[in-house]
């Protein structure tokens, strides 16, 4: 066994300095990483022979900040508690879908659904349509938006005497842009939690 010449080396001792060094170490390459970000992604023109593909026109969905939702809350403000993005009738432009409750401090505010869209030439955004209304007392669960369609599961209450924390009925639905106007698909019966 070879001894050491040196038998009590400075690094083997961890001291508030090299802890500092530590932090001032990450804290440089945070504040470096955060200066050298990629810039954005071009895509480059098809010029040979082959298939060509044709881009989508560029465009985002409507920002739910600014938008008066149908919601009575009393004192309260409206809060979008989820939100997906899509073009649900084929228009090329999509549409915003918003889970919208009560800030309510206790017990499970309804949900409300709503689309949202912003017509051509318009900043702001509007509600053209809702799919659940908070009166029905719903939460909503299991949202998402899909190839054209919104699907949800619901949370609901089989009488007025049950009590907002314990639902007591499920339905999954789906809606679906036809003729002009949303159709809703899904079980004709909900069933019980």
């Amino acid at each position: 066994m070879q001894h050491s010449a040196v038998p009590d080396l400075a690094h083997t001792r961890t001291r508030p300095i090299h802890w500092v060094a530590t932090a001032a170490a990450v804290a440089g390459v945070v504040a470096l990483s955060s200066a050298l970000q990629p810039g954005s992604a071009t895509a480059a023109q098809h010029t040979g022979p082959g298939p060509r593909t044709q881009s989508a026109p560029l465009t985002t969905a409507p920002p739910t900040t600014g938008v008066t939702f149908p919601i009575q809350c009393g004192p309260l403000k409206a809060v979008v508690a989820k939100k997906a993005a899509g073009d649900l009738d084929h228009d090329g432009r999509p549409e915003t879908v918003a889970v919208v409750h009560c800030d309510a401090s206790m017990g499970t505010p309804p949900d409300a659904v709503y689309v949202l869209t912003r017509a051509e030439g318009t900043p702001a955004p509007r509600v053209v349509a809702t799919l659940v209304d908070p009166k029905d007392r719903y939460t909503v669960t299991d949202f998402a938006v899909r190839a054209g369609e919104v699907s949800a599961t619901l949370l609901g209450y089989s009488s007025t005497d049950v009590p907002n924390c314990c639902p007591d009925l499920k339905d999954s639905a789906k809606w679906r842009w036809e003729n002009g106007a949303f159709v809703r698909s899904g079980p004709d019966r909900t069933r019980s939690v």
